[in-house]
């Protein structure tokens, strides 16, 4: 794994791809963490989930720039141009990460959006730094709380759930994700993925694959569902949990696939019982679990509209 302090510009620029925004480091809560930002105006700080990195906001970075708001997409911690340190990837650290960028961009405050694990991390950083957390928007998670009953007393959750689970296992996860130039990355994300098409063309897959083969990212990748899991029955786990009944008191907004086979809708809704502040739910017909790529123009137009919205309303 590479030195806490080690510049990720000094990594494969394979995850630097070229495009309208701006790469470049900043530190916090220890590491030094990639983003990618565009645009001038209040910040959105965009959180990628598995098996990705910050480019699965391309689409958004170039839609929320043009809308004036100052989009920067990150690589959460050992993914993409982030650091890779040898500890610190449960979700309370993690979120600490993402909060501690919004302070070392020199803002005082962001609208966080976040997909798939970074929604997780999202809904923690809302409960535990919310004076620096705006608004909140989440993708294809449900609330952490909400997570843990439903992958605990849902059959059918617990099933749809299974990566989860294989991801216990030492080593082998590791493995199987960078065996083949990671093709069972873009085997994933098609997979998961509803029935257009062309949403994932070769070039994306290739770039996800190539990005998940960067030695110790896969590991990295998996070590925050580790913790989700093996802190079930743990002091610590408890503990993150009972600290989540806190509320989230600013306004979310809830984004969702009907399709999505990783996170079940069921599984999903219900979620605003634990917002304190106007909640919207919004179900992406047709979409599985990626909707900000698989439906980027839909996915833009309800996040950019909730974002200007002076009141949104439950």
């Amino acid at each position: 794994m590479t030195d806490p302090a080690t510049p990720s510009s000094q990594q494969p620029p394979i995850v630097r791809i070229e495009g309208p925004w701006t790469h470049r480091d900043v530190a916090a809560n220890g590491a030094r963490f990639h983003i990618a930002e565009l645009g001038e105006g209040p910040l959105v700080l965009l959180l990628h989930g598995f098996p990705q990195f910050w480019w699965a906001w391309r689409h958004q970075l170039v839609d929320l720039a043009d809308a004036g708001f100052r989009a920067v997409a990150m690589d959460l911690r050992g993914v993409g141009g982030s650091d890779r340190t040898p500890r610190g990837y449960d979700p309370a650290n993690l979120a600490l990460d993402i909060t501690g960028v919004v302070r070392s961009l020199g803002e005082p405050d962001a609208a966080l959006v976040g997909h798939g694990l970074g929604g997780y991390l999202a809904w923690t950083a809302a409960v535990m730094r919310p004076k620096l957390v705006r608004r909140l928007a989440v993708s294809s998670m449900p609330h952490p709380r909400r997570w843990r009953s439903a992958m605990l007393s849902d059959v059918r959750q617990t099933a749809a759930g299974r990566h989860v689970w294989g991801f216990q296992r030492p080593w082998l996860p590791e493995r199987q994700l960078v065996a083949d130039e990671g093709v069972l990355v873009g085997e994933l994300i098609q997979d998961w993925s509803g029935p257009r098409i062309d949403a994932f063309p070769d070039p994306v897959l290739e770039a996800y694959r190539r990005a998940m083969c960067i030695p110790s990212t896969a590991h990295c990748s998996i070590e925050p569902y580790r913790w989700l899991v093996r802190s079930l029955a743990r002091p610590d786990g408890f503990q993150f949990n009972r600290r989540m009944k806190r509320p989230v008191r600013v306004p979310t907004l809830h984004l969702h696939g009907s399709l999505d086979p990783v996170m079940r809708t069921r599984s999903a809704a219900g979620s605003g019982q634990y917002v304190e502040a106007p909640y919207r739910w919004r179900l992406f017909d047709g979409v599985g679990h990626f909707p900000h790529e698989e439906d980027p123009t839909g996915f833009s137009q309800e996040l950019i509209g909730w974002l200007k919205d002076p009141e949104p309303d439950r």
